[in-house]
């Protein structure tokens, strides 16, 4: 009886009903001589060792040893200390319960080296996968392919980016000398800085600053209706000389009585001679017509009208579109600008202020 009790204790190696365990107990490995081996270096195979061995220390592990030369293949199965280097190799995976080959560089030469802590895990022998050089290859190949069109766009964006630099720096001396040339309405556009003409309409902010504030009403003679809006009505009329019978063509925006808010916003608005630019809409003068219970704005006349109402009814062509485009932009680039065409600082910038359409006829 006793004597079956310390052999279940010796098998199972723990302690039983508080009696403590006499010693661990060493590993069970295969331990064969180096034999003849029909493994390939693939996959997964048996070592086919007849031979089961306790290790003689408890802290020795399984190891497997496989070598290749150019005629055959061995196994070398075994017993031995982590410890202490193996042909010149220390054992790294020792702890796993699996035998997993891993190429090593022995004293005898390269060799496949597993070590596990299980029993008889040097039996079975997990090899890794080969990567096929030419799979590999064709994988670089793809890649390479499809890198390749990502490459040349870069490198023709970037050359475009040179010339495109490059050449505005050659024209940059002559841009600039063009510009400070540049003549509007016989002004220097250095000198001119808040007033440019409009030789579109059929006013001139040189008559514009000439006009007579005072408080008498300007002699305007309404001609016909040209627009609507949601506060005011656009009318064209007739601005009348009074020394002559001669008279120019001006629009005036009226603002019903109760409309004097909106009427007083645009009029501060366009009363800022920072903001005169020849693609933008010409100011002439705000009036207050108590008489007729209105607000008046005034400001120059273009034919055309309302560039969304033009484009509604018309098909223009690709040279007026260019025209177009050009001038809206200039425009607005005035309006969203902090500085003058000087190089004054603008102190009040503007989103947008209503587009008209002006084509500018040689």
């Amino acid at each position: 009886m006793i004597f079956l009790m310390f052999t279940s204790l010796l098998e199972h190696g723990s302690a039983v009903a508080g009696i403590p365990m006499l010693y661990p107990l060493s590993t069970l490995c295969k331990f064969c001589d180096v034999e003849l081996s029909s493994c390939n270096g693939t996959g997964t195979c048996v070592t086919n060792c007849g031979i089961t061995s306790i290790c003689a220390h408890h802290t020795e592990v399984c190891v497997a040893i496989w070598r290749k030369n150019e005629t055959s293949s061995s196994i070398e199965t075994l017993c031995h200390e982590p410890t202490i280097s193996l042909y010149g190799v220390m054992l790294d995976d020792y702890n796993s319960s699996t035998c997993v080959m891993k190429e090593k560089n022995t004293t005898g030469g390269a060799a496949y080296i597993c070590s596990c802590s299980k029993d008889e895990c040097n039996d079975r022998l997990s090899f890794p996968p080969i990567v096929d050089a030419t799979e590999e290859t064709q994988f670089l190949s793809v890649i390479l392919v499809s890198l390749l069109p990502l490459l040349l766009v870069g490198l023709v964006v970037l050359g475009m980016f040179y010339w495109y630099t490059v050449s505005r720096q050659r024209l940059s001396p002559d841009w600039d000398s063009a510009v400070k040339k540049r003549k509007v309405g016989g002004l220097d556009c250095s000198e001119s800085c808040a007033i440019m003409m409009d030789n579109g309409s059929d006013s001139s902010s040189t008559h514009a600053n000439n006009i007579n504030h005072n408080t008498e009403p300007l002699p305007i003679e309404l001609d016909q209706m040209v627009g609507k809006g949601r506060f005011a009505q656009v009318y064209k009329a007739k601005l009348k000389q009074t020394t002559s019978d001669q008279f120019e063509t001006v629009a005036v925006k009226i603002f019903p009585y109760e409309e004097y808010a909106s009427w007083k916003t645009e009029k501060d608005i366009f009363s800022d001679t920072d903001l005169r630019h020849e693609n933008v809409l010409h100011f002439l003068t705000a009036e207050e017509r108590k008489v007729e219970r209105q607000y008046w704005l005034i400001t120059a006349f273009h034919s055309r009208g309302n560039l969304q109402e033009y484009l509604t009814r018309h098909v223009i062509s690709w040279e007026d579109l260019q025209v177009l485009g050009s001038s809206l932009s200039r425009g607005v680039a005035h309006l969203h600008s902090d500085h003058l065409p000087c190089g004054r600082p603008k102190y009040v910038i503007v989103s947008h202020l209503q587009f008209m359409l002006k084509f500018h006829h040689s």
